[in-house]
């Protein structure tokens, strides 16, 4: 007689049965009731914000955790933390010249972190670096980004440059775990670390877009006009949510993993 699944088991084993548009209605029904929640017991919606970062921070953490602790950089996208270095070098030059804040000294922290990560995967454990693996080029991610940047950016009245580069980070950054969501498609098996960090990245990004989504619907679409005119506005929503959607399915499989007790995530084929 077999033991009764679990109702985590249960319901993952009927969505896993779904097809892909029953599937996405789920997901989107999924986001919609975690925004109704959030927008009920987070008062101050920029909190959500800061949560995000600091959940990042917790994320890069774990990382800096792993290597030291275990001495090997496998399964890691050197690219990925490449253009996370970017973006976040582009918003800190906007932040001082635009705005200076708390988020400010948050992307510091951040950046300072994430150069230490690239040092240590270029030069004290490059011999475990999974370079084949880490085989997307930085400039079919970086080229489009800044394209884009040069032809939909901020109508503010700072210098054009400061707008480009404005626009620049914020596609930039909804694109930069691609690298690490390819090295994990390539070897299909995510260690824990690993696997930790990129589910905190998920939980980032989705809590960012939860604040511009509902900062959007608290000022009734006037934050959207605050922001400028043209389609701007726009991109920068769909900029968090093509973050958080790219990192969904990830996450999905994380929990999955986590409540069925394994300790090494095995994605399947087609997953990130």
């Amino acid at each position: 007689m077999r033991a009764p699944k679990r109702p985590i088991q249960a319901v993952s084993t009927w969505v896993r049965r779904q097809p892909p548009k029953v599937k996405a209605f789920l997901a989107v029904i999924s986001g919609m009731a975690a925004l109704v929640l959030l927008r009920a017991i987070v008062h101050d919606h920029d909190n959500l914000f800061v949560a995000a970062e600091a959940v990042h921070s917790i994320g890069i953490a774990v990382l800096i955790y792993k290597l030291m602790k275990e001495k090997t950089c496998a399964g890691l996208s050197l690219k990925s933390q490449e253009l996370t270095a970017i973006f976040l070098a582009v918003r800190l030059y906007c932040s001082f010249v635009m705005e200076y804040d708390i988020h400010t000294l948050l992307d510091m922290a951040t950046l300072a972190t994430t150069l230490w990560v690239i040092y240590m995967i270029r030069i004290k454990l490059q011999s475990s670096y999974m370079e084949d693996k880490d085989n997307i080029a930085l400039y079919y991610v970086v080229g489009p980004c800044a394209v884009l940047a040069l032809l939909i950016h901020p109508s503010t009245s700072h210098h054009i440059i400061n707008r480009i580069a404005w626009a620049f980070c914020v596609y930039l950054e909804a694109v930069s775990v691609l690298p690490q969501l390819r090295v994990m498609q390539n070897t299909k098996i995510v260690e824990p670390f690993t696997a930790h960090y990129v589910f905190a990245l998920g939980v980032a990004r989705f809590l960012s877009c939860a604040h511009w989504v509902l900062q959007v619907l608290d000022t009734r679409g006037h934050l959207l006009v605050a922001l400028g005119y043209g389609l701007w506005p726009s991109m920068v929503l769909i900029s968090e949510i093509v973050q958080t959607f790219i990192l969904a399915d990830f996450c999905y499989y994380y929990v999955k993993s986590v409540f069925g007790g394994q300790l090494v995530l095995r994605l399947p084929s087609g997953v990130v």
